[in-house]
């Protein structure tokens, strides 16, 4: 779309890809819907079937042109995550179980205060990690008298019989 890059970056989002989150403010306001996207470049969201702007697209080779209908990023600050427990929208904070596990829960006036489980959707990967094995890299430290230590990296390519 042609947004520029924030000009402060959100450092701990609380918002997460998979949340069920309650649009605050814009033209579908009061809406609920699920995050498809996070944009942290730009401090924005996705929202899977809100924001719907017409966009019109050019011809060109392999695809049709004509005016089609797309989700426009929403501003982080205009969607609230939803309260599990009561389903209006609360402000999220973190808090550490017995157990040492970090939590999301949320907070607010009408808020339960119930923990937030994280979205099923995060365990599956967008990328696929590579199957290639990358070259080890080591370190060798060897001492020298006048210069203190010299520092060596060794790159050393696995032998297939080392991974079967």
């Amino acid at each position: 779309m042609g947004w520029k890059a924030a000009e402060k970056l959100i450092r701990k989002w609380k918002i997460l890809r998979g949340d069920n989150v309650m649009i605050i403010r814009g033209k579908d306001k009061g809406e609920t819907g699920t995050i498809k996207r996070v944009i942290r470049s730009q401090n924005r969201v996705i929202v899977d079937g809100k924001n719907l702007v017409k966009k019109h697209i050019k011809q060109g080779q392999g695809h049709e042109g004509g005016i089609f209908t797309v989700e426009a990023p929403l501003h982080v600050s205009n969607v609230q995550v939803l309260d599990p427990v009561t389903g209006k929208p609360c402000k999220i904070g973190f808090r550490f179980l017995e157990d040492g596990t970090k939590v999301r829960v949320s907070r607010g006036q009408e808020a339960s205060s119930a923990i937030i489980p994280r979205p099923e959707i995060l365990k599956i990967r967008r990328k696929s990690r590579p199957t290639e094995r990358f070259p080890v890299m080591l370190l060798i430290t060897i001492p020298f008298v006048r210069s203190g230590a010299f520092v060596i990296a060794v790159k050393i390519s696995p032998s297939t019989d080392a991974y079967s």
